[in-house]
């Protein structure tokens, strides 16, 4: 099942699941699979293309192993070859759930743009493709032929089509691609039965899903019915030898980390957090929904994004927690993102308009009520020496929230002065006062050159 590289590193097979599209049918394909491996007991490690903190839990709920991330846009390919490696040990196959369609993502250099088909290209990895057949039959096979000659770096190795809607469909669709010389390996008839609860940022999380695991035996037991995972599983392919990165995507900020835990934040990054456990820092998760301080023992406190506006009230209750904060910033660093800066700051007014106080140590107040999509990579330049990095340091990551500032006191400084992934004029993000630092920005990996340089 597996092949030793050139410098030593054994390579697991692997495969990027992917779609002309959004909402094709990517994310029930893949946890079907994965949950149908591990039940025939093959050992499988999930992968997620793209900047996306939900599907990675569902992976490792459906294996039973951590899944990573690999972005393309925001992770040098010394670094892609590193996680994927680290995601293949110890395992027989590697299922990468894509992003969006297969070659979305922005403009950038080669093999820089964020897209599912960069890292398909970066690993060697084949590519099976979900195709949403609704509403069309031999033209479905246009699609494919398209996507199969647009980029000569990847290989359609095969597709899975979904919402087939009789028989005849199917053989009228499979009919057309397969005389293109790529094979139909599975047709998931329409049905509303399946599915897997969603809110704002996406899929609910796997840790407040209830019934999670025999939902998932469910989603198996529906992709065996209709899919030859056999000969999925003999698409899958090992990567090249690689050259590996070595270090961490992002050094750890201290040395003794305390990291909150809980369905209110959640949003930390896999490979982040093995980054920091690898090059030596001692991890201790508390969580504040339960009215838990940050462990005294730590030399710094980290604040996740996740979902604080719907437990604001039970947060702005949490007397322990935030006077634990407040003593603990007294003399030690602590940084927010995303919804970890919404509690550093005032107060935050939820869906409902109720104003809930937080934590109060940066002048800045949030808000639900009025909610706008902020979306999109970000380049983050520090703007003073950080435990994240020096003056001027870059950082690669994104921004992904609905939340609008209502006001933010001009005494704090900015956190960072971010640009999007298409340059532009860099704007102040964030905020800092003393040892406290908060953004929306959600760090991805240290960075090099910038934007535009």
């Amino acid at each position: 099942m597996k092949l030793a590289g050139h410098d030593g590193n054994i390579l697991a097979r692997g495969l990027v699941i992917a779609a002309p599209r959004s909402g094709s049918g990517k994310t029930m394909l893949t946890l079907g699979l994965m949950r149908s491996y591990r039940n025939a007991g093959l050992t499988v490690a999930g992968a997620k293309c793209g900047p996306d903190y939900i599907d990675p839990a569902f992976h490792a709920a459906a294996t039973g192993k951590p899944s990573f991330n690999l972005d393309s846009w925001a992770m040098r390919p010394a670094l892609l070859a590193e996680l994927a490696f680290g995601a293949g040990e110890a395992c027989e196959i590697i299922l990468c759930e894509g992003v969006m369609g297969l070659f979305d993502g922005v403009a950038g250099e080669p093999g820089r743009t964020g897209s599912s088909a960069d890292v398909a290209a970066a690993l060697g990895w084949p590519v099976l493709l979900v195709l949403d057949a609704t509403g069309q039959s031999q033209t479905a096979a246009a699609i494919v032929n398209g996507c199969a000659s647009f980029d000569a770096r990847i290989k359609i190795a095969g597709v899975v089509l979904n919402r087939v809607a009789s028989p005849h469909h199917r053989r009228l669709v499979t009919g057309a691609i397969e005389a293109l010389g790529i094979p139909v390996l599975g047709a998931l008839p329409r049905i509303e039965k399946i599915n897997l609860p969603e809110r704002h940022l996406g899929l609910v999380q796997a840790c407040e899903t209830s019934g999670l695991d025999a939902a998932l035996d469910r989603i198996a037991g529906f992709i065996e019915e209709h899919v030859d995972t056999g000969a999925i599983l003999s698409c899958a392919r090992a990567s090249p030898a690689l050259a590996c990165a070595g270090a961490p995507a992002l050094p750890p900020p201290a040395q003794r980390i305390a990291i909150a835990r809980d369905e209110a934040f959640s949003f930390l990054y896999p490979h982040i957090l093995a980054g920091w456990r690898k090059a030596g820092a001692e991890i201790a998760f508390f969580s504040p929904l339960a009215d838990e301080p940050p462990p005294d023992h730590c030399d710094l406190c980290w604040l996740p994004g996740g979902y604080p506006e719907l437990h604001a009230g039970l947060i702005a209750g949490a007397e322990r927690f935030v006077a634990g904060l407040r003593r603990f910033v007294e003399t030690r660093p602590a940084h927010g993102e995303c919804g970890g800066y919404m509690v550093l700051g005032q107060s935050l007014t939820d869906q409902a308009g109720h104003a809930h106080p937080m934590a109060g140590l940066l002048g800045v107040s949030f808000s639900f009520a009025k909610r706008k999509l902020h979306l999109g990579y970000r380049q983050a330049r520090l703007v003073e020496p950080h435990p994240l990095g020096a003056k001027d340091a870059l950082l690669r990551g994104h921004e992904f929230h609905y939340a609008t500032i209502e006001t933010k006191s001009e005494r704090d400084p900015p956190f960072a002065f971010v640009r999007d992934a298409h340059g532009g004029t860099e704007q102040a993000e964030g905020s800092r006062r003393g040892k406290v630092s908060g953004s929306f920005f959600h760090v991805i990996a240290a960075d090099g050159p910038a934007i535009g340089q």
